[in-house]
């Protein structure tokens, strides 16, 4: 009977130390949640519109880039060296920001990305400005670089981009938006995008004429000069 009463007394005196643990730990966990008030704490509130402010301005400070940007041609080059064959990328971008001005970039690269990020450098490094007058090109030029010869008309309002291939993509870059071209060349994508350029930049700039001044500054007026009457016709009268 005493070896029962025993075991029952130090099983009893052992479930009320676990009781008293689980007590202990539920009361740290208790006190380590923080409490939530109706209304909201000033440090929450100041947070919560810091937030709202930085989403709100996200974006606004990244810098644009004004131009856009096409590839043109892209192709696997290798070369033999003394240990074998290198082999690399080669990219033909252009870009224009649509108002005028268009440039062309020709690069290489271990990968595409490579390749297509510094021809895109260079092409900024020789853009060129276009005279735009009424969306076409103020007069017809034709030019010839190698194999390539270009023909650029231009177009009334609302006959849009006749051209296709390197040609349609440059003009579109540039802001032309009626103008009638025509590839009476070569059809390699490289010589035509660099004789388009040429062909571009070698277009005259219109300059508005002015009227004639004299020394005073005010316009001449000119006036109609009248016919001699002869003396016959004078006695008459």
């Amino acid at each position: 009977m005493t070896d029962i009463s025993t075991s029952s007394l130090q099983g009893g005196g052992q479930v009320a130390q676990e009781q008293n643990k689980n007590m202990s730990v539920g009361g740290k966990d208790n006190d380590k949640k923080p409490v939530k008030s109706s209304s909201g704490s000033v440090y929450a509130e100041k947070k919560k519109q810091a937030f709202k402010k930085r989403r709100k301005d996200f974006g606004k400070n990244v810098r644009q880039d004004e131009f856009e940007q096409r590839i043109i041609d892209i192709a696997r080059v290798t070369r033999v060296m003394a240990g074998g064959k290198r082999m690399r990328f080669r990219a033909c971008v252009t870009i224009g920001d649509k108002k005028g001005k268009i440039g062309v970039g020709i690069a290489k690269g271990a990968d595409v990305t490579m390749a297509v990020a510094k021809a895109v450098n260079k092409a900024k490094k020789n853009t060129i400005e276009i005279p735009i007058v009424n969306e076409t090109i103020p007069h017809e030029i034709y030019f010839k670089k190698g194999a390539a010869k270009i023909l650029l008309k231009p177009a009334r309002k609302g006959k849009g981009v006749i051209a296709g291939g390197a040609i349609r993509t440059m003009l579109e870059l540039s802001g032309i938006k009626n103008i009638t071209s025509k590839n009476l060349g070569t059809n390699n994508k490289i010589n035509i995008a660099e004789c388009t350029l040429r062909a571009l930049n070698s277009i005259k700039k219109v300059v508005p004429q002015e009227k004639k001044k004299d020394n005073s500054g005010n316009l001449k007026k000119i006036d109609a000069e009248k016919p001699e009457q002869k003396e016959n016709d004078i006695k008459k009268e």
